[in-house]
């Protein structure tokens, strides 16, 4: 199995979820990998680390979520891997839930959402974002 963290969603995936009508409600599992130090992209002099940069846009992100029908369902430091094996390990875990796929896929594209996107930018490496629906 690949294992390829990225920053940023395919475009067309984004658009698949928007397309979808489907009223279940989904929960996405988040991957999280922090910089040692954020880069901001603008030249920003902020001296912090990549998780503080992250905070920044997952405190304003949780607001949004929120008022839009969605919550946080899990936040926590991941300890270690018990069973297989990767190459690098991630830094935190996260699930959030929303109302359905296309409520996930108007959420993420909010204007509000792309401005404070330069935080999770400056501070991720990369991440997984696996979404989950009840069975």
């Amino acid at each position: 199995m690949k294992v390829e963290n990225a920053v940023y969603p395919t475009a067309e995936g984004i658009r698949a979820l928007g397309q979808d009508k489907s009223p279940t409600k989904i929960a996405m599992l988040n991957l999280l990998k922090f910089r040692d130090k954020a880069v901001y992209k603008d030249g920003r002099a902020d001296n912090i680390s990549g998780r503080e940069a992250y905070m920044r846009y997952g405190n304003a992100m949780t607001k949004i979520v929120e008022r839009e029908g969605g919550r946080i369902l899990f936040t926590g430091r991941i300890a270690g891997l018990v069973i297989g094996e990767v190459e690098g390990m991630w830094d935190v875990a996260a699930i959030m839930e929303y109302p359905s796929r296309a409520a996930f896929q108007r959420i993420v594209t909010l204007p509000e959402v792309a401005e404070i996107g330069v935080h999770r930018e400056a501070g991720l490496e990369g991440q997984l974002l696996i979404m989950t629906e009840s069975v």
